[in-house]
Protein backbone atom coordinates (compact mmCIF):
# COMPACT_ATOMS: atom_id res chain seq x y z
CA UNK A 1 0.00 0.00 0.00
CA UNK A 2 2.87 2.31 0.89
CA UNK A 3 4.41 1.48 -2.96
CA UNK A 4 1.01 2.60 -4.50
CA UNK A 5 0.93 5.32 -2.48
CA UNK A 6 4.67 6.69 -3.28
CA UNK A 7 4.21 5.59 -6.81
CA UNK A 8 0.24 7.70 -7.00
CA UNK A 9 2.27 10.59 -5.00
CA UNK A 10 5.10 11.29 -7.32
CA UNK A 11 3.59 10.34 -10.60
CA UNK A 12 0.67 13.39 -9.66
CA UNK A 13 3.16 15.76 -8.56
CA UNK A 14 4.44 15.21 -12.46
CA UNK A 15 1.52 14.82 -14.40
CA UNK A 16 0.91 18.39 -16.79
CA UNK A 17 -1.71 19.51 -15.20
CA UNK A 18 -0.04 19.65 -12.28
CA UNK A 19 3.21 21.42 -13.66
CA UNK A 20 1.07 23.70 -15.18
CA UNK A 21 -0.14 24.70 -11.72
CA UNK A 22 3.39 25.23 -10.50
CA UNK A 23 3.99 27.02 -13.71
CA UNK A 24 1.28 29.36 -12.69
CA UNK A 25 2.35 29.22 -8.75
CA UNK A 26 5.75 30.64 -9.80
CA UNK A 27 4.58 33.57 -11.54
CA UNK A 28 3.83 36.10 -8.17
CA UNK A 29 6.82 34.20 -6.59
CA UNK A 30 9.57 35.17 -9.70
CA UNK A 31 7.62 38.51 -10.36
CA UNK A 32 7.02 37.78 -13.84
CA UNK A 33 5.14 40.36 -15.40
CA UNK A 34 2.26 38.08 -16.72
CA UNK A 35 -1.44 38.77 -15.83
CA UNK A 36 -3.86 35.50 -17.28
CA UNK A 37 -6.96 37.54 -18.97
CA UNK A 38 -9.83 37.58 -16.60
CA UNK A 39 -12.52 37.15 -19.47
CA UNK A 40 -10.49 34.33 -20.84
CA UNK A 41 -10.61 32.46 -16.97
CA UNK A 42 -13.90 33.36 -16.96
CA UNK A 43 -14.61 31.56 -20.53
CA UNK A 44 -12.64 28.33 -18.99
CA UNK A 45 -14.74 27.99 -16.00
CA UNK A 46 -17.83 28.11 -17.82
CA UNK A 47 -16.45 25.59 -20.38
CA UNK A 48 -15.47 23.20 -17.29
CA UNK A 49 -19.03 23.49 -15.35
CA UNK A 50 -20.71 22.50 -18.45
CA UNK A 51 -18.50 20.17 -19.54
CA UNK A 52 -18.05 18.14 -15.96
CA UNK A 53 -22.06 18.64 -16.50
CA UNK A 54 -22.18 17.15 -19.90
CA UNK A 55 -20.36 14.44 -19.28
CA UNK A 56 -22.31 13.58 -16.14
CA UNK A 57 -25.10 14.12 -17.84
CA UNK A 58 -24.48 11.59 -20.06
CA UNK A 59 -23.47 8.69 -17.62
CA UNK A 60 -26.15 9.27 -15.88
CA UNK A 61 -28.67 8.22 -18.86
CA UNK A 62 -27.07 4.81 -18.96
CA UNK A 63 -27.59 4.02 -15.32
CA UNK A 64 -30.02 1.55 -14.25
CA UNK A 65 -33.34 2.44 -11.77
CA UNK A 66 -31.47 0.73 -8.77
CA UNK A 67 -28.07 2.83 -9.88
CA UNK A 68 -30.01 6.14 -9.93
CA UNK A 69 -31.50 5.15 -6.65
CA UNK A 70 -28.17 4.68 -5.21
CA UNK A 71 -27.36 8.24 -6.71
CA UNK A 72 -30.04 10.06 -4.66
CA UNK A 73 -29.27 8.36 -1.77
CA UNK A 74 -25.80 9.32 -2.31
CA UNK A 75 -26.71 12.94 -2.59
CA UNK A 76 -28.62 12.91 0.60
CA UNK A 77 -25.76 11.70 2.34
CA UNK A 78 -23.24 14.25 0.82
CA UNK A 79 -25.65 16.92 1.53
CA UNK A 80 -25.27 16.12 5.28
CA UNK A 81 -22.10 15.36 5.41
CA UNK A 82 -20.60 18.85 4.27
CA UNK A 83 -23.36 20.17 6.73
CA UNK A 84 -21.53 18.24 9.39
CA UNK A 85 -18.34 19.12 8.21
CA UNK A 86 -19.59 22.93 7.80
CA UNK A 87 -20.39 22.70 11.67
CA UNK A 88 -17.20 20.68 13.14
CA UNK A 89 -15.46 23.60 11.18
CA UNK A 90 -16.46 26.44 12.76
CA UNK A 91 -16.41 24.90 16.60
CA UNK A 92 -12.84 24.36 15.63
CA UNK A 93 -11.87 27.70 13.97
CA UNK A 94 -13.60 29.06 17.47
CA UNK A 95 -10.36 28.42 19.28
CA UNK A 96 -7.91 30.78 16.95
CA UNK A 97 -7.52 33.87 16.65
CA UNK A 98 -10.85 34.68 14.17
CA UNK A 99 -13.62 36.36 15.03
CA UNK A 100 -16.68 34.93 15.11
CA UNK A 101 -18.20 36.74 12.11
CA UNK A 102 -14.82 35.43 10.11
CA UNK A 103 -14.87 31.59 11.78
CA UNK A 104 -18.69 31.14 10.36
CA UNK A 105 -17.71 32.54 7.05
CA UNK A 106 -14.46 30.40 6.62
CA UNK A 107 -16.65 27.23 7.84
CA UNK A 108 -18.95 27.69 5.21
CA UNK A 109 -15.81 27.76 2.75
CA UNK A 110 -15.07 24.28 3.97
CA UNK A 111 -19.00 22.94 4.67
CA UNK A 112 -19.01 23.53 0.58
CA UNK A 113 -17.08 22.05 -2.34
CA UNK A 114 -14.39 23.10 -4.92
CA UNK A 115 -15.36 22.32 -8.28
CA UNK A 116 -11.46 23.16 -9.80
CA UNK A 117 -10.01 20.68 -6.82
CA UNK A 118 -13.00 18.27 -8.41
CA UNK A 119 -12.24 18.92 -11.89
CA UNK A 120 -8.47 18.21 -10.85
CA UNK A 121 -9.23 15.50 -9.49
CA UNK A 122 -11.36 14.08 -12.67
CA UNK A 123 -8.35 14.41 -14.50
CA UNK A 124 -5.97 12.74 -12.01
CA UNK A 125 -7.95 9.28 -12.30
CA UNK A 126 -8.48 10.23 -15.91
CA UNK A 127 -4.48 9.49 -16.04
CA UNK A 128 -4.29 6.62 -13.93
CA UNK A 129 -7.41 4.80 -15.40
CA UNK A 130 -9.47 4.90 -12.02
CA UNK A 131 -12.98 4.21 -12.38
CA UNK A 132 -15.71 6.48 -10.86
CA UNK A 133 -19.33 6.51 -10.58
CA UNK A 134 -21.05 8.53 -13.07
CA UNK A 135 -23.79 9.95 -10.69
CA UNK A 136 -20.27 12.02 -8.79
CA UNK A 137 -20.19 15.67 -11.04
CA UNK A 138 -24.53 15.79 -9.34
CA UNK A 139 -22.93 15.60 -5.69
CA UNK A 140 -20.24 18.08 -6.72
CA UNK A 141 -23.36 20.85 -7.40
CA UNK A 142 -25.43 18.95 -4.02
CA UNK A 143 -22.60 19.50 -1.47
CA UNK A 144 -21.77 23.29 -2.77
CA UNK A 145 -25.20 24.01 -0.45
CA UNK A 146 -24.47 22.92 2.88
CA UNK A 147 -21.62 25.28 3.56
CA UNK A 148 -23.88 28.68 2.54
CA UNK A 149 -26.31 27.50 4.67
CA UNK A 150 -24.05 26.50 7.69
CA UNK A 151 -22.45 30.10 7.60
CA UNK A 152 -26.10 31.69 7.07
CA UNK A 153 -27.06 30.43 10.33
CA UNK A 154 -24.85 31.10 12.25
CA UNK A 155 -24.25 34.57 11.23
CA UNK A 156 -28.12 35.05 11.61
CA UNK A 157 -27.57 33.91 15.34
CA UNK A 158 -24.68 36.40 15.78
CA UNK A 159 -27.02 39.22 14.64
CA UNK A 160 -29.96 38.27 16.81
CA UNK A 161 -28.29 38.10 19.75
CA UNK A 162 -28.23 41.80 19.24
CA UNK A 163 -24.14 41.88 20.36
CA UNK A 164 -22.56 42.32 16.74
CA UNK A 165 -21.64 45.41 15.83
CA UNK A 166 -21.68 47.15 12.61
CA UNK A 167 -18.15 46.17 12.30
CA UNK A 168 -18.89 42.77 12.39
CA UNK A 169 -17.26 42.52 16.46
CA UNK A 170 -18.28 40.35 18.96
CA UNK A 171 -18.39 41.83 22.85
CA UNK A 172 -14.08 41.01 23.88
CA UNK A 173 -12.92 41.09 20.11
CA UNK A 174 -10.69 43.71 19.48
CA UNK A 175 -12.26 46.81 17.73
CA UNK A 176 -15.81 46.31 19.28
CA UNK A 177 -17.89 48.97 19.57
CA UNK A 178 -21.49 49.00 20.26
CA UNK A 179 -21.93 52.34 19.25
CA UNK A 180 -19.91 52.36 16.05
CA UNK A 181 -21.74 53.58 13.13
CA UNK A 182 -22.22 52.12 9.49
CA UNK A 183 -19.01 53.73 7.35
CA UNK A 184 -20.00 55.70 4.19
CA UNK A 185 -18.19 54.36 1.64
CA UNK A 186 -18.53 53.66 -2.34
CA UNK A 187 -17.68 49.96 -2.93
CA UNK A 188 -17.00 49.72 -6.50
CA UNK A 189 -15.30 45.80 -6.53
CA UNK A 190 -16.99 42.67 -5.88
CA UNK A 191 -19.24 43.19 -8.70
CA UNK A 192 -17.55 40.17 -10.45
CA UNK A 193 -19.09 37.08 -9.76
CA UNK A 194 -15.88 35.44 -9.04
CA UNK A 195 -13.86 37.53 -6.48
CA UNK A 196 -11.76 35.09 -5.71
CA UNK A 197 -9.78 36.65 -8.47
CA UNK A 198 -9.56 40.02 -7.54
CA UNK A 199 -6.00 41.66 -7.11
CA UNK A 200 -5.10 40.77 -3.63
CA UNK A 201 -4.52 43.54 -1.08
CA UNK A 202 -1.42 42.94 1.72
CA UNK A 203 -3.19 44.25 4.39
CA UNK A 204 -3.25 43.62 8.42
CA UNK A 205 -6.08 41.31 9.83
CA UNK A 206 -7.78 44.38 11.12
CA UNK A 207 -7.26 46.25 8.06
CA UNK A 208 -9.13 43.11 5.86
CA UNK A 209 -11.51 43.04 8.98
CA UNK A 210 -12.52 47.05 8.14
CA UNK A 211 -12.78 46.66 4.43
CA UNK A 212 -15.37 43.75 5.15
CA UNK A 213 -17.21 46.07 7.26
CA UNK A 214 -17.04 49.12 4.70
CA UNK A 215 -18.54 46.89 2.35
CA UNK A 216 -21.63 46.48 4.68
CA UNK A 217 -22.43 50.03 4.54
CA UNK A 218 -25.97 49.71 2.92
CA UNK A 219 -27.00 46.51 4.43
CA UNK A 220 -29.46 46.96 6.61
CA UNK A 221 -29.17 45.04 9.89
CA UNK A 222 -32.62 44.36 10.51
CA UNK A 223 -32.94 42.61 7.32
CA UNK A 224 -33.33 38.58 7.67
CA UNK A 225 -30.34 36.62 6.13
CA UNK A 226 -32.46 34.33 4.41
CA UNK A 227 -34.48 36.94 1.97
CA UNK A 228 -35.31 35.98 -1.31
CA UNK A 229 -31.86 37.86 -2.67
CA UNK A 230 -29.65 35.60 -0.86
CA UNK A 231 -31.63 32.10 -1.37
CA UNK A 232 -31.28 32.61 -5.02
CA UNK A 233 -28.29 33.68 -4.63
CA UNK A 234 -27.18 29.80 -3.52
CA UNK A 235 -29.71 27.57 -5.32
CA UNK A 236 -29.16 29.81 -8.67
CA UNK A 237 -25.34 31.34 -8.57
CA UNK A 238 -23.94 30.72 -11.77
CA UNK A 239 -22.35 27.69 -10.93
CA UNK A 240 -25.02 25.53 -9.73
CA UNK A 241 -26.66 26.69 -12.55
CA UNK A 242 -24.60 25.80 -15.74
CA UNK A 243 -23.67 22.69 -13.73
CA UNK A 244 -27.46 21.28 -13.66
CA UNK A 245 -27.77 22.84 -17.00
CA UNK A 246 -24.78 20.74 -18.13
CA UNK A 247 -26.05 17.41 -16.43
CA UNK A 248 -29.65 18.05 -18.08
CA UNK A 249 -28.63 18.70 -21.65
CA UNK A 250 -25.99 15.55 -21.69
CA UNK A 251 -28.89 13.65 -19.79
CA UNK A 252 -31.57 14.77 -22.60
CA UNK A 253 -29.00 14.23 -25.56
CA UNK A 254 -27.35 10.41 -24.30
CA UNK A 255 -31.44 9.75 -23.71
CA UNK A 256 -31.94 10.16 -27.75
CA UNK A 257 -28.49 7.99 -28.54
CA UNK A 258 -24.90 7.91 -28.83
CA UNK A 259 -25.02 9.21 -32.35
CA UNK A 260 -27.03 12.58 -31.05
CA UNK A 261 -24.16 13.60 -28.65
CA UNK A 262 -20.87 11.78 -30.48
CA UNK A 263 -20.35 15.63 -31.82
CA UNK A 264 -20.25 17.50 -28.88
CA UNK A 265 -18.55 14.80 -27.53
CA UNK A 266 -15.70 15.93 -29.27
CA UNK A 267 -15.66 19.46 -27.67
CA UNK A 268 -16.85 18.78 -24.11
CA UNK A 269 -14.81 15.41 -23.78
CA UNK A 270 -11.95 15.59 -25.47
CA UNK A 271 -11.26 19.09 -25.36
CA UNK A 272 -10.83 18.79 -21.83
CA UNK A 273 -7.71 17.77 -20.33
CA UNK A 274 -6.23 20.88 -22.10
CA UNK A 275 -8.56 23.89 -20.74
CA UNK A 276 -7.88 22.58 -17.49
CA UNK A 277 -4.14 22.61 -17.31
CA UNK A 278 -5.01 26.40 -19.03
CA UNK A 279 -7.73 27.43 -15.77
CA UNK A 280 -4.58 25.40 -13.47
CA UNK A 281 -2.19 27.71 -14.48
CA UNK A 282 -4.64 30.54 -13.20
CA UNK A 283 -5.56 28.85 -10.17
CA UNK A 284 -1.98 28.33 -9.85
CA UNK A 285 -1.39 32.08 -9.60
CA UNK A 286 -4.30 33.10 -7.40
CA UNK A 287 -3.30 30.05 -5.10
CA UNK A 288 0.67 31.77 -4.65
CA UNK A 289 -1.00 35.30 -4.19
CA UNK A 290 -3.30 34.58 -1.60
CA UNK A 291 -0.66 33.11 0.54
CA UNK A 292 0.35 36.70 1.08
CA UNK A 293 -2.99 37.05 2.90
CA UNK A 294 -1.80 34.96 5.91
CA UNK A 295 0.30 36.66 7.20
CA UNK A 296 -1.50 37.99 9.90
CA UNK A 297 -3.75 35.25 10.23
CA UNK A 298 -1.86 33.14 12.73
CA UNK A 299 -0.14 30.03 12.98
CA UNK A 300 -3.14 28.19 14.24
CA UNK A 301 -5.41 29.32 11.44
CA UNK A 302 -2.89 28.14 8.64
CA UNK A 303 -2.15 24.72 10.20
CA UNK A 304 -6.38 24.30 9.64
CA UNK A 305 -5.88 25.23 6.13
CA UNK A 306 -3.58 22.23 5.92
CA UNK A 307 -4.65 20.00 8.28
CA UNK A 308 -8.32 20.32 7.64
CA UNK A 309 -8.75 18.72 4.12
CA UNK A 310 -6.67 15.49 5.62
CA UNK A 311 -9.27 14.66 8.56
CA UNK A 312 -12.55 16.01 6.52
CA UNK A 313 -11.05 13.89 3.31
CA UNK A 314 -11.61 11.04 5.50
CA UNK A 315 -14.25 11.50 7.53
CA UNK A 316 -16.03 11.77 3.66
CA UNK A 317 -14.10 8.14 2.94
CA UNK A 318 -15.58 6.72 6.08
CA UNK A 319 -19.04 7.73 5.38
CA UNK A 320 -18.98 6.76 1.90
CA UNK A 321 -17.96 3.40 2.92
CA UNK A 322 -20.90 3.15 5.50
CA UNK A 323 -22.85 3.53 2.69
CA UNK A 324 -21.01 1.65 0.44
CA UNK A 325 -21.54 -1.80 3.25
CA UNK A 326 -25.55 -0.38 3.51
CA UNK A 327 -25.99 -1.00 -0.02
CA UNK A 328 -23.87 -4.19 -0.45
CA UNK A 329 -22.51 -2.54 -3.15
CA UNK A 330 -18.56 -1.87 -3.89
CA UNK A 331 -17.92 1.48 -5.02
CA UNK A 332 -14.73 2.08 -7.73
CA UNK A 333 -11.88 3.32 -5.88
CA UNK A 334 -12.10 6.89 -8.14
CA UNK A 335 -15.69 7.96 -6.49
CA UNK A 336 -13.89 7.31 -2.59
CA UNK A 337 -11.81 9.85 -4.27
CA UNK A 338 -13.91 12.45 -5.35
CA UNK A 339 -16.06 12.53 -2.38
CA UNK A 340 -13.22 12.91 -0.21
CA UNK A 341 -12.37 16.14 -2.48
CA UNK A 342 -15.83 17.35 -1.92
CA UNK A 343 -15.17 16.53 1.86
CA UNK A 344 -12.12 17.82 2.20
CA UNK A 345 -11.84 20.95 -0.31
CA UNK A 346 -12.87 24.79 0.05
CA UNK A 347 -15.23 26.72 -1.78
CA UNK A 348 -13.90 29.54 -3.65
CA UNK A 349 -16.86 30.65 -5.89
CA UNK A 350 -20.17 30.05 -4.56
CA UNK A 351 -19.90 30.96 -0.72
CA UNK A 352 -17.34 34.41 -1.52
CA UNK A 353 -20.35 35.15 -3.47
CA UNK A 354 -23.00 34.54 -0.78
CA UNK A 355 -20.89 36.27 1.42
CA UNK A 356 -20.43 39.61 -0.72
CA UNK A 357 -24.34 39.90 -0.84
CA UNK A 358 -25.27 38.61 2.96
CA UNK A 359 -21.82 38.62 5.25
CA UNK A 360 -20.22 41.85 4.03
CA UNK A 361 -19.25 42.40 7.63
CA UNK A 362 -16.17 39.53 7.48
CA UNK A 363 -12.95 39.54 5.69
CA UNK A 364 -13.12 39.32 2.82
CA UNK A 365 -9.34 38.01 2.62
CA UNK A 366 -8.68 35.75 5.18
CA UNK A 367 -11.44 32.67 3.90
CA UNK A 368 -9.97 33.21 0.27
CA UNK A 369 -6.07 33.06 1.98
CA UNK A 370 -7.17 29.93 3.77
CA UNK A 371 -9.05 28.03 1.44
CA UNK A 372 -6.85 29.24 -2.31
CA UNK A 373 -3.49 29.59 -0.83
CA UNK A 374 -3.24 26.50 0.92
CA UNK A 375 -6.10 24.03 1.27
CA UNK A 376 -6.73 23.89 -3.19
CA UNK A 377 -2.88 24.15 -3.32
CA UNK A 378 -2.50 21.09 -0.72
CA UNK A 379 -5.41 18.86 -1.99
CA UNK A 380 -4.27 19.25 -5.83
CA UNK A 381 -0.32 18.40 -5.40
CA UNK A 382 -0.56 16.11 -2.07
CA UNK A 383 -4.24 15.86 -0.70
CA UNK A 384 -5.39 13.88 -4.00
CA UNK A 385 -2.82 10.64 -3.47
CA UNK A 386 -3.03 10.46 0.32
CA UNK A 387 -6.97 10.18 0.09
CA UNK A 388 -6.55 7.20 -2.60
CA UNK A 389 -4.45 5.73 -0.20
CA UNK A 390 -6.67 6.13 2.64
CA UNK A 391 -9.54 4.58 0.71
CA UNK A 392 -7.52 1.75 -0.44
CA UNK A 393 -6.57 0.74 3.30
CA UNK A 394 -10.29 1.17 4.66
CA UNK A 395 -11.66 -0.93 1.06
CA UNK A 396 -9.14 -3.71 2.01
CA UNK A 397 -9.73 -3.78 5.93
CA UNK A 398 -13.80 -3.91 5.68
CA UNK A 399 -14.22 -5.16 1.71
CA UNK A 400 -18.14 -5.27 0.59
CA UNK A 401 -19.72 -8.23 -0.16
Amino acid sequence: MFEEFIYNFTHNLFKPLLLFFYLGFLVPLLKVPFEFPHVLYKGLTIYLLIAIGWHGGEELASLSLAELEHALGFMVIGFFTNLVIGIAAYLVLRQTRLRQIDAATVAGYYGSDSAGTFVTCLGVLAAANIAFAAYMPVLLAVMEIPGCLVALYIVSRLRASGKLDVLGNMPGEPGYDPYARKPVVSVSEGEDDHVEHEKPRQVPMAAAQSLGAAAAADYPSSHSIFNKKVLHEIFLNPGLYLLFGGILIGFIGRLQGVKVTEVDDRFFVALFHGILSLFLLEMGMTASRRLQDLTHAGPSFILFGLIAPNIFAAFGIVVAHGYSMFLGVPFELGTYALFAVLCGAASYIAVPAVQRLAIPEASPTLPLAASLGLTFSYNVTIGIPVYIMIATAITRAMPVG
